[in-house]
């Protein structure tokens, strides 16, 4: 253990229990992480509430961190709150259990299996696509919203009607609405308040349990692949654990987790994507000259995408901008040393995307949109 005249902690704001309360991340989270590192550099350190916080930008310092030293880090304390959502699914899971549910899941994302949802994906993109009309004006972000809610429907539930995907989509967006709140300090007793937007959260999670846990009944009764995602988790065996699969709980978890990385944070990435091409008409007709090239008149295939370079450094590009997960935490479990800073146990290491994609040190003109 470090003595005590080595336990330097790195410079950072001052924090009192009043802004601590008042939360100032929770009202701009980027701004305000964004601020902290333009003023005190790669680590920094603040106390919020009971924790204690280290923001890291160093690209060598976060792979340390999730990588190299992994196995002395825990997910963060928000990541336990938002099982308060997803329960124990695998964005929330730790440890043997963590891998146990990588191990079940692992088939559903076999190459085979991805190019037949890639299928899927594209067939439902065509159906969005030719809803449009030449010259009309679209919300692009509830278009994206509504073509990633029909093909996580088909993907994960072989459903295939509208109304039914978006039950599902409206119950999580009520959902996610309560999100931010459970992030707040003592948030997650904020469930518990007569809060309309908690109450509606409360109400959509209960509609989400009921649809899942339905679906779930009816496959059980009749075990089947029909090629979609619950299928998999359905009849997933661990070989390692006698064969036993997933329970109901489990499999609803893991149906809850997939269902929000697929919907919000894919709509997200397309919104930006289509929004940045639209500020590029250089880009843009790169781009569409490219599909010309390739596809001509014709849907892609996935073995088209190595054929799609301009397309790929696009989308890349706008997620640099973009992150649609723009942050990640980690609570060390052991004392820690991040180069000359000492990290006390159970300090959070706060590492943001968002942070490192717009860092001038790593690209010439980082806010530019550069495909």
């Amino acid at each position: 253990m470090p003595s005590s005249a080595t336990r330097t902690f790195p410079p950072g704001p001052k924090t009192s229990f009043l802004n601590t309360l008042t939360y100032r991340p929770g009202r701009d989270p980027l701004e305000f992480f964004s601020a902290i590192t333009r003023e005190y550099g790669n680590v920094a350190y603040l106390r919020l509430a009971s924790e204690q916080l280290f923001v890291v930008s160093d690209p060598a310092a976060i792979k340390d961190v999730l990588v190299t030293h992994n196995q002395n880090f825990h997910k963060s304390r928000g990541l336990e709150k938002i099982k308060i959502l997803l329960g124990e699914g695998l964005l929330t899971s730790e440890d043997d259990f963590h891998l146990r549910q990588r191990r079940l899941i692992q088939p559903a994302f076999h190459r085979d299996r991805i190019a037949a949802y890639a299928s899927t994906m594209v067939s439902y993109g065509d159906r969005v696509r030719s809803g449009w009309t030449d010259g009309a004006t679209y919300d692009i972000s509830r278009e994206m919203s509504r073509l990633t809610l029909l093909v996580v429907g088909k993907t994960l539930f072989d459903t295939d009607v509208e109304s039914q995907a978006r039950d599902v989509g409206e119950a999580m967006t009520g959902l996610m609405n309560s999100f931010w709140s459970l992030m707040l300090p003592f948030g997650e007793y904020l469930q518990y308040l007569p809060i309309p937007h908690m109450r509606r959260g409360r109400q959509a999670r209960l509609r989400l349990d009921d649809i899942i846990y339905r679906m779930i009944g009816e496959r059980r009764a009749k075990l089947g692949d029909r090629g979609d995602l619950l299928s998999m988790l359905l009849m997933a065996q661990d070989d390692e654990d006698k064969g036993r699969g997933m329970t109901d709980k489990q499999i609803r978890d893991e149906a809850m987790t997939i269902f929000l990385a697929g919907h919000e944070t894919t709509a997200n990435a397309l919104t930006w994507t289509w929004y940045l091409l639209s500020q590029a008409p250089d880009v843009e007709r790169r781009v569409y000259e490219e599909i010309q090239r390739v596809l001509g008149d014709r849907l892609p295939t996935v073995a088209d995408v190595e054929r799609l370079p301009c397309i790929t450094r696009v989308v890349t590009e706008s997620m640099r901008l973009y992150p649609p997960a723009w942050l990640v935490g980690r609570r060390a479990v052991n004392e820690y040393r991040i180069g000359d800073y000492y990290v006390p146990p159970r300090s959070i290491i706060v590492m943001s995307q968002w942070i490192v994609h717009r860092d001038g040190r790593h690209y010439s003109d980082p806010l530019r949109f550069d495909p």
